[in-house]
């Protein structure tokens, strides 16, 4: 060994979107000029610098390393003691290399992402969101989810109420709101209400969206209802009302004579007239008959031109539908919509869709599957209005059966980029890597088995934009 190290500190602490440095000093014990060269090495070498680089040494004299340690402010930065090492090469005899190691501990922090999806809801006896739970820190998220409202006009019944959610992991909790009062007749009326987590030691974290509760019965039905009854009430009264008057034509005469008696004679009385039928010596108009026989039609059929047959555009489900009859069994194919070119072609099982180094967001996803009992998708995308730098989920979730195409995100002009995704399949799991612009390919990240979980991929940043993506089932 023609060299010797040391590490001061040997351990240092950081947190999470801050830096520190630690120095290495390194003496030539040997009896020849030589060169080394430093390389971070570990699961901390993507956010570590050595400067310099490459450090020449004289026998027995001794230099200096500077190595600057920036774990980004993410779940990738793992909370408590991280082992890091810096490979030093010799030029002049490579083959006695050495590695000295360290320890970097980062410090902990919780940050939690919430949104309903959808945020409003509409029924006549319940309703139906669910709540998007992010855990953006580095630590595990132990919380409570519960429901409120002014006025206590609904019910919440939510599953599950206890949440644990791994760093970078997210989970739907299910709500189903009922009000408590039906609203047999009239308009809709609007409920807000709020879903809250409860994480020990802090304040609850209050989720606001709104139920709209219909009618159970419209308002033009209720109209015409109350109209028919008021008719009917109506015909009746009428019906009850009318009395025929049945006079004979003496009476009439002699009270107008102005003679009274007190028995009338049987002779005298006469039977009322009774109306004549209308009169039928108008006959109705004999319908006229239609012309018999058309003319002619022209000479024929008019020789139609056939236009040239498009070729169907091939999508996810066409390339999953084709992998699957000459492999049955579990594949994912998928394609991305890619800024200033277009969709691209349809991959499967692992291999890359989009752009790398093109600087091409990725705008829109199509995803299809098959022997998963489907999929459910969601995109993540740029937010011009947001407040803490970050992006949002822009529409519910899309879920689809095995072999068809599910599509998430936007193709408009005008569409922003996407910044990452959640995605599940209804049966095993999934597993995604994602390429993110100035970051790289994130690790690799798979959800639990089960319909109700969930693995998110991509960034939370809005400068930053997807460019490309991996899936496996």
């Amino acid at each position: 060994m023609s060299l010797w190290t040391s590490l001061e500190p040997a351990s240092s602490t950081v947190d999470p979107g801050g830096s520190t440095k630690a120095r290495l000093r390194l003496r030539n014990t040997g009896d020849v000029v030589d060169e080394y060269r430093f390389e971070p090495v570990g699961d901390v070498a993507p956010w570590t610098t050595v400067e310099p680089q490459t450090l020449r040494l004289y026998p027995g004299t001794t230099g200096t390393v500077e190595l600057t340690f920036a774990p980004p402010r993410s779940p990738d930065a793992t909370a408590g003691p991280n082992p890091y090492a810096v490979r030093i090469t010799p030029t002049e005899q490579p083959e006695a290399r050495t590695v000295p190691e360290g320890n970097l501990i980062i410090t902990p922090f919780t940050e939690v992402r919430a949104e309903l999806v959808p945020p409003t809801v509409k029924g006549r006896f319940r309703g139906r969101p669910k709540l998007a739970v992010d855990n953006l820190g580095n630590t595990k998220l132990t919380a409570s989810i519960s429901g409120s409202d002014n006025g206590d006009h609904l019910s919440y019944d939510i599953h599950p109420s206890n949440i644990q959610i791994e760093p970078g992991r997210a989970v739907f909790v299910k709500a189903t709101l009922k009000p408590r009062q039906i609203i047999w007749f009239g308009s809709k009326e609007q409920r807000p209400y709020a879903l809250a987590i409860q994480r020990s030691g802090t304040g609850p974290q209050p989720v606001e969206g709104t139920y709209v509760q219909r009618g159970f019965l419209p308002r033009w039905l209720a109209t015409f209802l109350g109209v028919f009854m008021a008719l009917a009430i109506t015909f009746v009264m009428l019906w009850i009302a009318y009395q025929p008057q049945v006079r004979s034509a003496a009476s009439e005469k002699l009270q107008e004579a102005g003679i009274s008696t007190l028995e009338p004679s049987p002779s005298a009385s006469v039977q009322p007239v009774v109306p004549p039928p209308p009169s039928t010596s108008a006959a109705s108009p004999t319908p006229t008959q239609a012309g018999g026989g058309g003319g002619g039609g022209g000479g024929g059929d008019a020789a139609k031109t056939k236009e040239p047959t498009k070729a169907p555009e091939e999508t996810a489900a066409t390339a999953v539908e084709q992998l699957a009859a000459k492999d049955p069994g579990r594949h994912i194919c998928y394609r991305a919509y890619v800024t200033g070119k277009g969709w691209t072609d349809p991959v499967c099982d692992g291999a890359m869709a989009g752009t790398v180094g093109q600087n091409r967001p990725i705008r829109k996803l199509n995803i299809a599957v098959s022997d998963t009992k489907g999929t459910a998708a969601s995109a993540f995308v740029h937010d011009p209005k947001s407040s803490n730098g970050q992006g949002h989920y822009n529409a519910p979730w899309s879920g689809v059966v095995d072999g068809i195409d599910n599509y998430i995100g936007s193709t408009k002009r005008d569409a922003p980029n996407m910044l990452g995704f959640v995605i599940n399949v209804g049966d095993g799991a999934v597993c995604q890597t994602a390429h993110v612009h100035n970051e790289g390919w994130h690790g690799l990240g798979c959800d639990e088995p089960g319909g109700d979980n969930w693995i998110f991929g991509g960034t939370l940043s809005n400068p930053l934009w997807l460019e490309a993506v991996r899936f496996t089932v």
